[in-house]
């Protein structure tokens, strides 16, 4: 049968999702402790990579498996083996025509900001930082430019290997609440460290140091020269992918009313 797993993680100590050699990455613990508790090799595939020290409120994994066990047993059995940075939230049985990464129909990211004018402390690798004001009409004008479809070789890491540069952003939501900053994105998918190159142009924009309209120059040039510096990872967190109601999957985790 395949099983659907929705897994949550705090990526500080690891190098990101993709299996690596070193074994330190969330994908390797998680196969390990499947592998563990069901006495039997495990490969998943993930709804969306990370990068190292983004986290992940609801990645999704799919793998196949003949083993019979209840939803619970998949959960409850898996966590047994796994570090306490990485929990399986739920499990799912799912027919054999899902696929964690294709039948996404869009991704969700939130990067939770600081601003204050001492670094965190007990939030260090939870969120970014600024010490700076920012304005939030000019960051949500600037954001707005980024709708739709668009070519982001602007925003795009030189070590992408994303077929092609063209996605689909549908929603870049921004909030304040108190010292606070939350930046919600939502696309068809993502290139390496856009968010973070976009992160680095909205602070610019929103500290004064440029025009709302800078941003259309950026995404323009198409080249990754013209944006800002790539932003911190530090408050970034993978929402999860969203997946049509017919597959009945949960659509957040309990740490979604956590997040700041």
């Amino acid at each position: 049968m395949r099983i659907a797993l929705g897994v949550s993680y705090a990526g500080t100590a690891y190098h990101g999702w993709q299996s690596q050699p070193s074994g330190q990455t969330v994908q390797d613990k998680l196969e390990a402790a499947l592998a563990k508790f069901s006495a039997t090799p495990v490969s998943t595939l993930c709804a969306g990579r990370t990068d190292a020290g983004v986290h992940g409120l609801m990645q999704v994994v799919h793998f196949d498996t003949e083993l019979d066990r209840t939803t619970n047993s998949w959960v409850r059995g898996t966590n047994t083996y796994l570090p306490s940075d990485i929990a399986v939230q739920w499990a799912a049985a799912v027919p054999n025509s899902f696929h964690a990464r294709a039948s996404a129909l869009s991704r969700r990211y939130v990067y939770s900001l600081l601003e204050a004018r001492v670094r965190p402390s007990v939030e260090s690798s939870r969120v970014g930082w600024t010490f700076s004001k920012l304005d939030h009409t000019a960051m949500q004008q600037a954001a707005a430019l980024l709708l739709g479809e668009h070519d982001f070789s602007s925003f795009r890491a030189a070590a992408c290997q994303a077929l092609s540069p063209v996605k689909t952003i549908s929603r870049i939501d921004i909030s304040q609440q108190g010292a606070y900053w939350r930046f919600e994105f939502e696309a068809n998918a993502f290139l390496h460290h856009m968010i973070r190159n976009i992160m680095g142009c909205l602070i610019l924009v929103g500290q004064g140091h440029k025009p709302p309209a800078w941003m259309s120059e950026v995404l323009a040039s198409k080249n990754r020269d013209a944006a800002a510096p790539t932003f911190s990872s530090s408050g970034l967190y993978f929402m999860g992918p969203v997946y049509a109601p017919d597959w009945g999957l949960p659509v957040q985790t309990a740490s979604y009313d956590w997040l700041p």
